[in-house]
């Protein structure tokens, strides 16, 4: 049984990044171990859930049905509801890595985390898998190598949430959301991952993000893989993601 470690922010992850390939992982038998800040359980982003306050866009930007679903049952489980600290795990004890992402200004906490940064550097020299999508790619990029003075993904080929898409959906809420789809208001994601890449050609955008995939329209999903990293864009990639990650597990 793959043993999978999946760190979270205490406040806003995305619901279908957590939950797709959670639920997904599961199926396959994997072993998940949650970790959050404080080994408290950790609060899903309920204006994605719930699509509250998203107004006429909230069918296109709230989480879909079988998400809400995933992440209801997610919630209840053992793993989710008794997340370990931060500093109590280490890569060691661990086969895979996966990294969500979310928005909100909660996941800030996450991604500037020096612990979780030191652990992804481990995961990374250790060779083991390493999966991040949307923001969660910004903690693969803050990871910094002590060995090189490199992020851990400076050579590699990535994606991540792109900057027409960030930036649209500031667009289409700023009105009543303000800058709530901007976590670091003035550098978005994209911007912020291509700084860290040796060849800012390694960054990859991928087919224009029209639709969210689903198991049974993976094409509509990105994921690009560079030898033990995994990294996509949205949640529209999160079956098309889960897919590769499983079968990186396998290898």
């Amino acid at each position: 049984m793959q043993k999978i470690l999946i760190p979270l922010p205490s406040y806003g992850a995305d619901p279908t990044e957590v939950a797709i390939p959670w639920k997904m992982l599961t199926e396959n038998n994997c072993e998940i171990t949650f970790v959050t800040p404080h080994g408290e359980k950790a609060v899903l982003d309920p204006l994605m859930l719930s699509g509250a306050r998203l107004g006429i866009w909230r069918g296109l930007l709230k989480a879909r049905k079988d998400t809400v679903e995933a992440a209801e049952v997610m919630c209840r489980s053992t793993e989710f509801s008794s997340p370990a600290n931060y500093n109590a795990v280490r890569a060691e004890d661990f086969d895979a890595l996966l990294l969500p992402g979310g928005h909100d200004k909660g996941v800030k906490e996450y991604l500037e985390s020096k612990t979780l940064q030191s652990l992804v550097v481990a995961f990374f020299n250790n060779g083991q898998p390493v999966a991040a999508i949307c923001h969660g790619v910004v903690l693969a990029a803050r990871s910094i190598d002590p060995t090189t003075g490199k992020s851990v993904i400076a050579e590699r080929k990535t994606t991540a949430l792109l900057k027409s898409q960030e930036m649209a959906a500031f667009n289409l809420t700023r009105l009543w959301l303000g800058d709530y789809y901007l976590t670091y208001p003035g550098l978005t994601v994209e911007d912020e991952v291509t700084s860290v890449l040796d060849n800012a050609g390694n960054f990859l955008v991928g087919p224009r993000p029209l639709q969210r995939d689903s198991m049974r329209k993976l094409s509509r999903g990105f994921a690009v893989r560079d030898e033990n990293y995994l990294s996509a864009r949205w949640p529209g990639d999160a079956y098309s993601f889960s897919v590769a990650f499983l079968k990186m597990l396998q290898h």
